[in-house]
């Protein structure tokens, strides 16, 4: 008797429109192990208590030699941290890791001219928000589905185009696209924290630069994995994606206002 092969083509033809909508799909925002016993999450939680500590330690007027101890003991787990990360994210292919300058992947960077800073203003200008007329929408470590696990940063609904600034001054330390983030800016401040601005319409600044707070280095959008023009902003320990804070109390310690 011979095997009737027909029922199973709608089988596979269904089985490999399956497997292309899979491979087509755009990557999601987030590929790391966030979960909150990983070991990327046990340094981040240790190093910003260490950092808790040198803080405290410095409004005490501690000693400079155990300054010096806790100001060691934080940097280091930073380097622990930093070194996991940055050889994780190198195999998972995150731009920052593999491409800072985006010029591999073609990165579209529209310089813009700034005016010089009057000589008379202050080394130390304030923080400020990252954007302006916003509403909060997604929060840090909400679910949703375009999350792995949670959300890294929070998210600033604004119009595509809207202006996007630096918080603080800094130095670009990367500017890229082609992943879930689309185009985005990595800022590098004292202290050694990081702060990410992503899925933009438009950058106007290029890894290695110097910026001030409130300096427009970008303009939002919807590039990436989204479903709608907005600012994803992210605090970061390092460069690399799984070892993000929560960052409107770090905005809170440097005076930034965020209501929404």
């Amino acid at each position: 008797m011979r095997r009737d092969h027909r029922t199973r083509i709608p089988f596979l033809a269904t089985a490999l429109t399956a497997s292309l909508l899979i491979a087509l799909a755009p990557p999601r925002a987030e590929a790391a192990d966030l979960s909150p016993r990983s070991e990327a999450a046990l340094l981040v939680r240790a190093h910003e208590k260490a950092r808790a500590r040198t803080d405290r330690l410095r409004g005490e007027h501690a000693p400079r030699a155990e300054m010096r101890s806790a100001e060691r003991h934080r940097w280091k787990l930073r380097g622990e941290l930093w070194d996991l990360l940055r050889t994780r994210q190198r195999a998972n292919g995150d731009p920052v890791a593999v491409d800072p300058s985006g010029r591999a992947g073609a990165c579209p960077v529209v310089p813009r001219r700034e005016k010089p800073a009057p000589r008379t203003a202050s080394r130390s200008a304030a923080w400020t928000a990252p954007t302006r007329n916003y509403r909060l929408s997604a929060g840090y470590r909400a679910k949703g589905s375009h999350w792995v696990h949670r959300h890294t940063g929070q998210d600033f609904a604004v119009p595509s185009r809207s202006p996007v600034h630096a918080v603080g001054p800094g130095t670009v330390w990367a500017t890229t696209c082609g992943d879930g983030f689309g185009n985005q800016i990595l800022v590098r401040h004292s202290g050694g924290y990081f702060t990410q601005y992503a899925h933009l319409s438009r950058m106007e600044v290029s890894k290695g630069q110097r910026v001030r707070a409130g300096q427009r280095i970008a303009l939002s959008g919807a590039t990436g994995n989204v479903t709608g023009p907005h600012l994803h902003f992210e605090v970061r320990v390092t460069p690399y994606l799984g070892s993000a804070i929560p960052p409107l109390p770090w905005l809170r310690e440097r005076a930034v206002r965020v209501e929404g």
